[in-house]
């Protein structure tokens, strides 16, 4: 773990990658209307928080695809995303439940 301080809850998960370093909040008790799910830079400066597969449905797991290109992300709500690691954006989601 870095030093990076959570927003809302606690640290579940952070990646550093060249960009910044994607953090993942545990959701239970984060914020409403957030993404618990973020890209901080090297002076904890928010570059961008994950856009939401829906509306306060927050994220419970992150991870690398294969080509390290993008974050392959789960729901609360049983969602698999895929997240664009330059902006947050969200590029895709299946319903897996």
């Amino acid at each position: 773990m870095t030093d990076h301080q959570p927003r809302h809850t606690k640290i579940e998960k952070e990646i550093v990658t060249n960009l910044g370093t994607v953090i993942l909040e545990h959701p239970v008790g984060y914020a409403r209307g957030k993404s618990n799910l973020y890209c901080v830079s090297s002076d904890d400066k928010v570059l961008w928080f994950a856009e939401l597969p829906e509306e306060n449905v927050l994220y419970t797991r992150v991870r690398f695809d294969d080509q390290g290109e993008k974050l392959l992300t789960y729901s609360v709500r049983g969602h698999a995303c895929e997240i664009d690691l330059k902006t947050g954006k969200l590029l895709s989601k299946i319903s897996i439940s």
